[in-house]
């Protein structure tokens, strides 16, 4: 579980807590300004991803702060039509190229569909773990038996799994994996894409803590032990989330939360990983 406050220092095992999320944000200056912001203020995790077409963006905007690139938790995901072995490669070498670096904090699988092929495509990411130009191993969007069959193929350790986490869908089963295997579960669209704004608990409890709705949202992720990366791209939203670390939560408002738990996603299509 991570602490209240953000860690002083980074080394390159450490995963920052709360990070910046970059999907949907798609116009460049906006997007570079965002990342140059939330690295300003403190954030030191950045997540993009090579579907989002914002790797360039987000490289500028590591390029242009003044945070050194060893202090960023960089993180991109290799998209779905990627997945082959010579893809992997070819595809990541195209990633650095466009985020201005020679590695890649966290590799993430993006979805274990399409061109998904365990062991041809974890093969690729072991082989690039191995080179250094990838620190840590990630995948997203996996259930218990992705998450099994990827053990059994990687010798390196499976560093994270990204999935849509918020107080709707708690993804108990997958927390409870990720502890007793001893990975990350970093929380995509962690405020349920907007939806949690109108949700009168959550208000109740913001209130209380004189605190907006998305920082109690994302005070209650880190609680848990999970790391949330919201989406933002205004300077209001950026500082408004990192102040969740002001926030302290106490039992009666985890229990409120936890019964809102009602297994709704945002993100759900025909033939998604949950289900096969």
């Amino acid at each position: 579980m991570y602490t209240d406050e953000p860690p002083d220092g980074m080394t390159e095992l450490d995963l920052h807590p709360l990070g910046l999320g970059t999907w949907q944000n798609t116009d460049p200056e906006e997007c570079a300004e965002s990342v140059q912001t939330a690295l300003e203020l403190g954030y030191r995790h950045i997540d993009t991803a090579q579907a989002y077409g914002n790797e360039d963006a987000v490289g500028r905007g590591i390029a242009e702060s003044s945070v050194p690139r060893e202090e960023v938790f960089l993180a991109t995901k290799v998209d779905t039509a990627n997945l082959s072995y010579d893809d992997v490669h070819e595809t990541t070498q195209q990633s650095l190229e466009r985020l201005r670096t020679d590695y890649i904090d966290l590799l993430y699988v993006h979805w274990p569909t399409e061109t998904y092929d365990a062991p041809e495509t974890l093969q690729a990411f072991q082989e690039l773990y191995d080179e250094g130009v990838i620190r840590h191993i990630g995948v997203s969007n996996f259930e218990p038996r992705h998450l099994d069959e990827a053990r059994e193929i990687l010798d390196a350790p499976i560093f994270a799994n990204q999935v849509e986490l918020h107080p709707y869908l708690q993804q108990e089963e997958l927390r409870a994996y990720a502890e007793d295997h001893d990975h990350h579960v970093v929380a995509y669209s962690p405020l349920a894409r907007t939806s949690v704004l109108d949700d009168e608990v959550l208000r109740d409890i913001a209130e209380k803590h004189d605190a907006s709705i998305p920082r109690v949202t994302l005070a209650w992720i880190l609680d848990i032990g999970v790391a949330p990366i919201p989406k933002a791209t205004s300077g209001e939203h950026i500082r408004d989330n990192w102040g969740a670390y002001d926030v302290d939560l106490d039992d009666e408002d985890h229990e409120r939360i936890a019964d809102l738990d009602r297994g709704h996603r945002e993100v759900d299509f025909a033939g998604a990983p949950w289900d096969n």
